[in-house]
């Protein structure tokens, strides 16, 4: 495979990695939470939108059902479980975090849900054209992810940067008690960010189901730690580390299995740059040490 139609091809498994971690990051940033959780609202978001597909028959109104019901999730996490553990030590959430998931995805399997079998999403790209440059092709779906991660990241910019939730999310992940005891609302600056990170979820759930014409109720297992990886490699809650290291790990992926093939399993290559970066920088491209 030529190299540009590679790196257009990591470039758009780039924007679903990138759309999966940011409100895992979000989430970190702002309470310090690992919410494997989130990769069922991930599930939950690429159902969603393919009931209302069915329903509709339009893409964009899917995704925008999609993301609502799945920021009301990650609200109702929020203020369900995690609201009562933020005291607690940080094991306690994630023991929470992880029963959550596995709940959630037995119950997606169920018949009067998902059941167990794959269901087809068949968008063909939602009125996104193709794309042939030279030796580049992208297709009409890919077209449609890459358009979609960038404007709702550019939305998520612009919120963090010139709004005042944007502010309060930034103040309360750098000291939590010191935000609350200046005036920012935490439990509405926190729902907001849960909100905002769960829809981002079930946009990326919608995006993947799409591109794979695939929803199932265990979609979510690679996720679960696949985030989690970009996250660590990223930095623990930097949104920029997030961006360069999905696109870094998309990057290694598809050019390893074009170079030298199916040696590894593709998800196996992210342990991998995990390990290495562990070793070598434990706190992540843009963590702080």
């Amino acid at each position: 495979m030529p190299v540009f139609q590679n790196l257009s091809n990591a470039l758009v498994l780039a924007s679903t990695y990138i759309l999966m971690a940011a409100g895992l990051s979000m989430v970190y940033g702002v309470l310090k939470i690992l919410h494997v959780a989130h990769a069922a609202v991930y599930t939950v978001g690429a159902f969603t939108g393919l009931v209302m597909y069915t329903w509709v028959a339009n893409f964009w109104l899917a995704l925008f059902g999609a993301m609502v019901v799945s920021g009301v999730m990650g609200v109702l996490i929020y203020r369900g479980v995690y609201f009562y553990m933020l005291d607690a030590p940080r094991t306690v959430p994630l023991i929470a975090s992880i029963g959550m998931f596995v709940m959630f995805t037995d119950l997606l399997q169920k018949k009067f849900l998902m059941g167990p079998y794959q269901k087809a999403l068949p968008v063909e790209g939602a009125g996104m054209p193709a794309l042939n440059v030279g030796v580049v092709s992208i297709t009409s779906t890919q077209m449609l992810i890459l358009v979609v991660t960038v404007a709702l990241m550019l939305g998520v910019y612009l919120i963090l940067s010139r709004t005042r939730i944007g502010l309060g999310w930034q103040a309360a992940a750098m000291d939590r008690e010191m935000a609350g005891a200046v005036g920012v609302n935490l439990n509405r600056v926190v729902a907001l960010n849960f909100f905002l990170g769960s829809a981002l979820a079930g946009a990326a759930g919608v995006l993947v189901g799409a591109y794979n014409n695939s929803v199932f109720a265990t979609m979510g297992d690679i996720v679960s730690y696949k985030a989690f990886i970009i996250i660590v490699l990223g930095g623990m809650g930097s949104l920029p580390g997030v961006i360069v290291a999905s696109i870094l790990l998309a990057v290694v992926e598809n050019f390893l299995v074009a170079s030298v093939g199916y040696v590894l399993p593709r998800d196996a290559v992210a342990f991998l740059v995990l390990i290495l970066m562990l070793m070598f920088r434990p706190h992540g491209l843009f963590g702080r040490e």
